[in-house]
């Protein structure tokens, strides 16, 4: 992780006060990942780097005009070893975009390979740039 990365801690919060005794609420560090993007005519292709997200801790959500990434990392710790220093202990990585409503989010197609989240996001038909023949007339 370099100097350049977003991090943003909140608690997590219920709305219901802490029985007397209790643990204080896990702290989330939430991450920006690092994306690039590359547009085209047929659309754009998103890459996130999600490293240690398996699928299962992986969603992707389109609401409203926004797409919404979200993710935990699942970092297992070896048996017999005890964590002696630890930088970010819930890695928790969030990432929203806002989408023209040039591109046709029912046909989004994602693939995650090697921590690496891949976005395949279609421009509709009628968004799609095309040639329009020029005819010329005698006056």
């Amino acid at each position: 992780m370099n100097d350049s990365t977003e991090l943003a801690t909140r608690e997590s919060r219920t709305g219901v006060a802490p029985r007397e005794g209790a643990q204080p609420a896990k702290q989330l560090t939430r991450i920006a990942p690092a994306v690039d993007v590359f547009e085209d005519s047929h659309g754009i292709t998103l890459y996130a780097d999600l490293p240690g997200v398996p699928r299962e801790k992986l969603e992707v959500r389109v609401q409203d005009g926004s797409l919404n990434i979200e993710a935990e990392a699942v970092i297992p710790s070896p048996s017999g070893l005890r964590l002696q220093h630890g930088e970010v202990r819930h890695p928790h990585f969030w990432r929203a975009f806002t989408l023209s409503p040039d591109f046709d989010v029912s046909r989004i197609d994602a693939q995650l390979r090697d921590g690496v989240l891949e976005l395949t996001i279609p421009r509709r038909e009628e968004a799609k740039p095309r040639r329009i023949e020029v005819s010329v007339s005698q006056a």
